[in-house]
């Protein structure tokens, strides 16, 4: 039996995450943006959480799973993030994230990105024989062809013609008749050599990149590190429309709601721990 929206929307639902997802509306989501419990990284203290599977193909179908029936209540239009690390096993990389992201392919999902997440304060590493890992993957998904997408909101500043310009000399050809070159990437551009540079360069800034350098956050009630609204914020900007609803399956701390409320958005939380449930519930009550 599916749930009233009163029941779930803009709450904390407690229990396992494709139970829960089963009580769940069809097209009742705009977008999922969400963090999976990592594979066999840590211990949350429940029978029902993903992530301590015995072997990376258990993990790998339960994930498949649930974004499996996700796929029911993500409306035609809507979308996926999930941001998800690595592991070494006998000190060889597992790939886990691809293999994820494969398996979520072959359920439906369509890939529509992989974004690195740079993290520039990311923790120290005494390994010896390998470089430090200082990125986690972000990767979009679409449940169809046709998905919201809102590029605009999301832009990024422009480099070019900036003090952060590789390029020499180009701030030189700023807004000047026949002022790029003849041969290259902007050959037969006619606005660029007539001087028409807003014609080439939107007003709001360049199209998002794939490399997100942004800083780990904390939350000390967490007892770990949780991902940062900044990341968050991109995420539901870019995919779910003013007054739409965000889903998180894996909430923990709640950061997911808590942006997607500041951003005028409805959520839905959830997660298998009831300490975690109790806990965004009061983060969010902290911000009312």
């Amino acid at each position: 039996m599916k749930i009233e929206p009163k029941n779930y929307l803009d709450q904390f639902l407690c229990g396992d995450a494709i139970e829960v997802a089963r009580t769940l509306p069809d097209d009742c989501v705009d977008t999922i943006v969400t963090s999976p419990p990592y594979f066999q990284q840590r211990d949350y203290g429940s029978d029902l959480q993903i992530g301590i599977e015995s072997t990376q193909q258990e993990y790998i179908q339960r994930l498949a799973d649930l974004f499996e029936e996700l796929r029911r209540v993500v409306k035609p239009t809507g979308s996926a993030w999930v941001v998800i690390g690595d592991k070494y096993q006998k000190g060889e990389l597992l790939g886990i994230p691809w293999r994820v992201c494969f398996g979520l392919k072959e359920i439906g999902w369509q890939l529509r990105s992989d974004c690195i997440w740079h993290k520039p304060n990311a923790m120290p590493s005494s390994a010896k024989t390998r470089p430090t890992t200082d990125h986690e993957y972000i990767f979009f998904f679409s449940h169809s062809k046709k998905y919201h997408y809102d590029a605009d909101a999301i832009r990024e500043p422009h480099v070019t013609f900036s003090e952060n310009s590789k390029m020499k000399g180009g701030r030189k050809h700023f807004g000047k008749r026949g002022g790029t070159p003849e041969q290259g990437k902007n050959q037969g551009d006619n606005n660029l050599h007539d001087g028409r540079w807003d014609q080439a360069f939107h007003p709001s800034g360049r199209n998002k990149r794939t490399v997100w350098s942004i800083s780990l956050s904390k939350f000390r009630e967490a007892h770990f590190a949780v991902y940062p609204p900044q990341l968050v914020e991109t995420c539901i900007k870019a995919s779910c429309p003013e007054g739409g609803v965000v889903l998180d399956p894996f909430s923990g701390a709640g950061t997911t709601a808590l942006v997607a409320r500041s951003l005028g958005r409805h959520f839905i939380g959830i997660d298998c721990v009831d300490e975690y449930c109790d806990l965004a519930r009061r983060r969010l009550d902290d911000r009312q």
